[in-house]
């Protein structure tokens, strides 16, 4: 585990920053909604850091075969019958791919279908939702295997550009491992029927492409560049998200009352603020992507959401940060610990990451579930919710620029 504190002491080691970068990186570290117990890669925690990439790849397979053994034991799913494997991962490229060393660990068969999602940001998790759903639509009578390891080592600034230094912060190790299925015989078995799948990609406006951008400093160091625009841009990609996810799942009176207000604008019948649906009509829990406290804070203010339907993501985020494309599934873990996910509730889980880009998945409960004895949360649920109203938030530092 590593507290606030430790990981600034352990980033003046590993890093070159000078000492108003630390303070300003201390200053947002406490007011991310971050806790005292996440975890980074253990590599960088020993005295000195270990940076080596056999280090960091051995980091990688720990986390990532660890959640699939996990997962296999589970399930009792025997490796011969998974047809599909997806790897994703925010900031990883390796060679080879993390797909490529499940089939290897596994020793899947030659006709095992591979996919590799790298640099894909935050939403990179329910993008492979997305397409596993796709691929089991064609290919009857299989699995579909989907892992998500994350290390945050890959992500760290050793420099002093602030707009860089936002990436060193929130970032932390985890992972996660789904398997679909399509066969009938698994419907008793399964905890969740995929519903929907729903994505939206804007990378064709400059403002989104460079929200989130990799790129040297000034000085030739590598970083990854986060734009003033970030807030806006997540906001303008999760509503266009939102009302394609809204079509689909929205009872006709609140389609009625969107377009209605929406019409209404569109000719300035009336000054009136824009409609937001009330998605607890057709939804029973939410679990956005963590983020930071800015984009949570964010998210519940415009979309319409109250304090308790995003209190998973909110104690995800304080219990072990920022965990990247996997993020959802440990919001997920939450509610299931809580013992909240009844049979025939309907799940939203909701990523936005780099591009930009953003996916949502809905699920129904098949059974109801509750937190089994390998859930994440299990030894220490009841100490949550804690109280994290308190906490500033930095907002204030991702004024929008003027659209061009």
């Amino acid at each position: 585990m590593c507290s606030k504190e430790k990981f600034i002491e352990r980033f003046k080691i590993y890093g070159n920053s000078h000492e108003a970068s630390i303070e300003f990186m201390r200053k947002l570290l406490g007011r991310s909604g971050l806790g005292e117990k996440t975890y980074m890669p253990s590599n960088l925690l020993r005295d000195p850091p270990d940076l080596s990439r056999e280090e960091t790849m051995r980091e990688v397979e720990t986390v990532m075969f660890g959640a699939v053994d996990l997962l296999l034991e589970k399930t009792g799913v025997n490796v011969k019958e998974i047809g599909i494997v997806i790897a994703t991962t925010s900031n990883l490229n390796v060679v080879p791919s993390l797909a490529d060393m499940v089939v290897h660990r596994y020793k899947l068969g030659q006709n095992v279908l591979v996919y590799n999602f790298t640099t894909m940001g935050c939403s990179s998790g329910l993008r492979a939702v997305g397409l596993a759903q796709k691929l089991l639509q064609v290919h009857p009578n299989t699995y579909a295997l989907l892992v998500s390891p994350e290390n945050a080592k890959q992500t760290i600034y050793k420099g002093n550009e602030k707009s860089k230094l936002f990436i060193n912060f929130p970032f932390r190790v985890g992972g996660a491992a789904i398997l679909l299925s399509n066969r009938s015989s698994d419907h008793d078995k399964a905890k969740y029927e995929l519903i929907h799948s729903v994505h939206t990609q804007t990378a064709s406006s400059d403002r989104s492409y460079k929200s989130i951008f990799d790129e040297e400093d000034s000085e030739g160091i590598w970083g990854v560049t986060i734009s003033r625009d970030l807030l806006a841009v997540a906001i303008e990609v999760v509503e266009a998200n939102i009302r394609a996810l809204g079509s689909l799942v929205l009872p006709l009176s609140e389609k009625i009352r969107y377009l209605t207000n929406y019409f209404i604008r569109y000719f300035n019948i009336a000054d009136v603020k824009p409609y937001i649906p009330n998605f607890k009509k057709a939804i029973e829990h939410v679990f956005p992507h963590v983020g930071t406290k800015p984009v949570l804070d964010e998210f519940e203010k415009n979309l319409g959401f109250k304090e308790a339907d995003i209190e998973a993501s909110r104690m995800n985020l304080f219990r072990f940060g920022n965990t990247c494309s996997c993020s959802v599934w440990y919001a997920l873990s939450y509610g299931e610990a809580k013992g909240r996910i009844k049979k025939g509730d309907r799940l939203w889980q909701i990523a936005f990451g780099s591009g930009f880009k953003c996916s949502s998945a809905v699920w129904r409960a098949l059974r109801t579930v509750g937190g089994d004895e390998r859930n994440p949360w299990k030894d220490e649920i009841d100490e949550f919710p804690v109280d994290v109203k308190n906490i500033q938030t930095y907002s204030e530092l991702f004024e929008p620029t003027k659209k061009k």
